[in-house]
């Protein structure tokens, strides 16, 4: 391998780790269902996530990313679908607080039987995926990392290896964040908070929403 290889070898590797540490709307999804729905929702949504930048990493490859990079119109409607989907999941997040407000019910009880575990699952894997796949930044980053550190000459072996790291990284990340905030004692200091947490989590996302909504 040359010189030069070696540098992008190193560059992606670099890159990739700092761009997956940097807080946002991931690590958000991660910390609030790790946090209210234990290890398994946080494993399982950072799985999501991994997920997710797979299908960046395939219409990449494929050439649609920087299509989709250079047309407007994509952007903004990516955009648009993903930070309604963090308000969304922010108006989620507080519905309990706002509806017992307006029809003065109680706080609703936790699911208990198999069929809700498994609903519970599948929605923090979907959760990660679609926060992931509709973030606009991440297709940026997947975009301008492939076209401006990649090589042209780089082998498809290579970049599909460039795309299992970094997909793998995301997964591994996430899931070392849910599996800290799960340990007991974190856990044991949260439990007296849950609910202030899902009111923190919940104005958290909104904000990240409405901040996706009014950037340029």
């Amino acid at each position: 391998m040359s010189s030069m290889n070696h540098f992008e070898l190193y560059s992606v590797m670099v890159i990739t780790l700092l761009a997956v540490i940097s807080p946002g709307p991931d690590f958000a999804m991660v910390s609030k269902l790790s946090l209210l729905k234990g290890r398994r929702a946080g494993v399982l949504c950072a799985l999501g996530i991994g997920m997710a930048i797979s299908v960046h990493i395939a219409y990449t490859l494929l050439g649609l990313g920087i299509v989709f990079a250079n047309n407007l119109w994509v952007l903004k409607l990516l955009r648009w679908l993903g930070a309604m989907y963090l308000i969304w999941l922010g108006i989620s997040a507080l519905w309990p607080d706002i509806k017992s407000r307006l029809f003065k019910q109680g706080s609703p009880s936790a699911p208990n039987s198999k069929a809700e575990t498994i609903s519970n699952s599948h929605s923090a894997f979907w959760s990660g995926f679609a926060c992931n796949a509709l973030n606009p930044k991440t297709m940026l980053f997947i975009v301008s990392l492939f076209s401006q550190v990649i090589s042209t000459e780089t082998s498809l072996l290579m970049e599909l290896s460039y795309g299992a790291y970094i997909a793998l990284v995301h997964f591994i990340w996430f899931a070392l964040v849910a599996t800290l905030l799960t340990t007991a004692h974190v856990q044991q200091k949260s439990a007296f908070f849950k609910d202030w947490i899902e009111r923190v989590a919940g104005v958290l996302l909104m904000g990240l929403g409405i901040k996706l909504l009014m950037s340029h």
